[in-house]
C-alpha cells in the first residue's frame, strides 16, 4: 500500500472521471492522504475527503438531461447562466454542514478572484460554498461572493492544481487532468485560414446567439456535435453549425484556454502518475452521463498505474 496525493484537473462533467480513478486507486489498497481539486475536480475531491463519494456517484448515475436542467437552476441575472442551488442543496443533503479543516483527508479547492487576478486556495471553513466558488464557470454559472470577492471557477488560472499537494506526506502524486487532447496526435500549432465576408453569416450567428441559456435544456440532452473540419473553409464560405448555442460556445472556449493553461502547469511540476481524459470523451455539460464516464476514469487510471508500476 502507497500513500497517493490526489490532483483532480476541471473539465465540467468529464470529472465524473475522477470517481472511477479514486475507485482504482482504492481497489490497489493506496490510501489518499491529501486532495487538491479545481471545479468538478474541487467538488468530487470534497466529496472523497468527506467519505461520501460512493453516495454521490450513486445519486449521479439517475441524471437525466432533463434533471440536470433543473439543477443548474437556469437564470437571467446575477453574471451567469445559472445558478445551481438546487445542485448545492443536493451535495449539502450528500455531505452534510462539515468543514474543510474537519476532513479526515488534508483538502484544498481552488479557485479564481476575478478583481485580484489571482488564485484562492480554500483549506478552511466550510466545505459546500468552497466547491461553489470552485465551480463557477464564468458565463455558465453566476459568480460566487465570499468575504467581499467575486469568485469564479478555478480552472481560470488554474486547471490541474498541483501546488497545493506539492509538501504532502506522499509517496507519489496522481493528476487526473481532463484536458486531453481530441485526438492521439492533435497538432497545438497554429492553423492557416482564410477569412470570409461578414455579410454571410452575421445575421444567422446574431439570430442563434439571441437564444442564448434558453437552449440550456436542449444542451443537457442533446448529443455531442460533430467535430469541425481539418481544412480551413473557402473564402466565399464558412461552417455555421446549426447546433452551436451560447453554452457551448462558452464550455469549448474554456476547455481551449484550460488546456493551453495545463500544458505548461504540467511542465513546471509534473506529476508520478498522469492520467489523461480526453475532451472528446463528453462536453463540459454532459452531467447526465456519469455511469459511463466513471468507468472510462477508471480503466484510463489502470492504465496510466501500470504503465508507472504503482
Amino acid at each position: 500500500m502507497a500513500r497517493v496525493a490526489l490532483v483532480l484537473g476541471s473539465g465540467g462533467a468529464r470529472g465524473y472521471a475522477h470517481l472511477g480513478a479514486v475507485q482504482e486507486l482504492r481497489d490497489r489498497g493506496h490510501e489518499i492522504v491529501a486532495i487538491s481539486g479545481t471545479s468538478m475536480g474541487a467538488v468530487v475531491g470534497g466529496l472523497v475527503a468527506a467519505g461520501k463519494d460512493d453516495e454521490f456517484a450513486a445519486w449521479a448515475s439517475t441524471l437525466t438531461g432533463r434533471r440536470v436542467v433543473r439543477l443548474a437552476d437556469p437564470t437571467w441575472t446575477g453574471g451567469g447562466a445559472a445558478t445551481a442551488e438546487r445542485l448545492m442543496a443536493t451535495l449539502d443533503e450528500i455531505v452534510g454542514d462539515v468543514t474543510i479543516e474537519s476532513l479526515p483527508i488534508p483538502y484544498t479547492a481552488v479557485a479564481t478572484d476575478l478583481a485580484a487576478r489571482r488564485e484562492v486556495w480554500f483549506q478552511r471553513g466550510p466545505l459546500i460554498p468552497a466547491m461553489r466558488a470552485s465551480f463557477a464557470i464564468p458565463g455558465l454559472f453566476t459568480p460566487a461572493l465570499v468575504d467581499g470577492r467575486v469568485l469564479v471557477d478555478g480552472g481560470l488560472l488554474n486547471p490541474l492544481p498541483l501546488e497545493p499537494t506539492a509538501a504532502a506526506a506522499a509517496d507519489f502524486t496522481v493528476a487526473v487532468s481532463l484536458q486531453g487532447p481530441r485526438e492521439p496526435h492533435e497538432p497545438t500549432s497554429p492553423a492557416r485560414g482564410f477569412s470570409v465576408r461578414r455579410a454571410e453569416w452575421a445575421a444567422d450567428l446574431r439570430r442563434r446567439f439571441r437564444r442564448g441559456e434558453e437552449e440550456l435544456a436542449e444542451d443537457a440532452s442533446a448529443p455531442a456535435a460533430p467535430e469541425a473540419p481539418a481544412e480551413a473553409p473557402p473564402a466565399d464560405a464558412v461552417d455555421v453549425r446549426p447546433d452551436v448555442r451560447t453554452s457551448e460556445v462558452v464550455s469549448l472556449s474554456f476547455d481551449a484556454m484550460q488546456s493551453l493553461i495545463t500544458r505548461y502547469r504540467l511542465a513546471a511540476l509534473p506529476p508520478d502518475v498522469l492520467v489523461t481524459i480526453p475532451l472528446s470523451a463528453a462536453r463540459t455539460i454532459d452531467f447526465h452521463r456519469a455511469a459511463e464516464l466513471l468507468d472510462l476514469g477508471r480503466t484510463l487510471t489502470k492504465t496510466a498505474l501500470d504503465d508507472a508500476g504503482r
